[in-house]
């Protein structure tokens, strides 16, 4: 009996987060770990099917990088990164594209169906949702920087009642290019702020954003961002990772999430609990 009192205590404890969240667009980009374990797969589909039953508006975003690199691996070519981003070669594209918008996509896609969700894949090239230009063509090649998110198409989709499943791949500005590779944080950024999101979720391989004895930082502003950038507390992979919540707060996002996916529903702790389980980062109280 007494397990089944505190399964409703913890139903009353989230009622509040709940009812905040309710009909409120949330945007999660989808990666690491929890993108590759079968466990973790299918605990995720279940908790967003949920989130969706309970009248939240989840926007996913999506990666590909394993995924990507191995299929590289095995038509032998290699892989190079700079900063934490994949430098894109223009016959890299074509298998880039494949398995973002293909294989990647249509695997959540279906998963979430199958949980009961009204999902759909969609890719930035589609109607021209995502525009883009090469981000440093020397250095990165086809991986683009986006000029234009046409937040329509989602909002679209939304309000039809479906979740939108996004591959970051974008059309190139110019005629006859094959597009663009998006870090898939950065993409959900940018289409966070352009469809007016309450929050955004970025699924990690760690725990959130460390001290420099490697502990927790639950909350940071963006002048703390900054200078742990500065001081290099905050480096590697991670940088686009807070790059990309300092533009998602920057265009009206009330708060940026960095959470470990490794977790089994790390988002619903996230969401719905008052400790949460990572790091928040948001604008400096005035």
């Amino acid at each position: 009996m007494q397990k089944k009192i505190d399964t409703v205590r913890t139903l009353i404890d989230a009622f509040p987060f709940i009812q905040s969240f309710r009909d409120q667009v949330i945007v999660i980009k989808y990666g690491g770990a929890a993108q590759v374990d079968p466990k973790l797969k299918e605990k995720f589909a279940r908790d967003i099917a949920f989130l969706f039953l309970l009248g939240l508006k989840p926007v996913i975003v999506h990666g590909g990088g394993k995924k990507i690199s191995e299929v590289l691996e095995r038509l032998g070519v290699a892989t190079t990164f700079v900063d934490g981003q994949r430098v894109t070669g223009r016959e890299d594209m074509e298998v880039v594209e494949m398995v973002l918008s293909g294989t990647v996509n249509k695997e959540i896609t279906s998963m979430l169906n199958h949980h009961g969700a009204k999902a759909i894949g969609i890719s930035g090239k589609d109607a021209n949702f995502l525009k883009a230009r090469p981000k440093d063509e020397a250095r990165f090649g086809y991986t683009g920087t986006i000029t234009d998110v046409n937040a329509k198409i989602v909002l679209d989709l939304i309000e039809e009642q479906f979740i939108p499943v996004i591959a970051p791949i974008a059309s190139a500005e110019k005629i006859g290019e094959p597009g663009y590779n998006i870090n898939a944080d950065l993409a959900a950024s940018r289409i966070a702020g352009a469809i007016g999101a309450k929050k955004i979720l970025f699924l990690t391989d760690t725990i959130g954003v460390l001290d420099k004895q490697k502990r927790l930082l639950s909350t940071l502003t963006e002048a703390e961002v900054e200078g742990l950038k500065a001081d290099g507390t905050i480096h590697g992979g991670m940088i686009p990772k807070v790059d990309a919540c300092l533009e998602a707060i920057d265009a009206g996002v009330e708060k940026a999430h960095i959470i470990d996916g490794r977790i089994e529903h790390s988002i619903l702790l996230e969401l719905f609990t008052s400790e949460g389980i990572g790091t928040v980062i948001k604008k400096e109280q005035k």
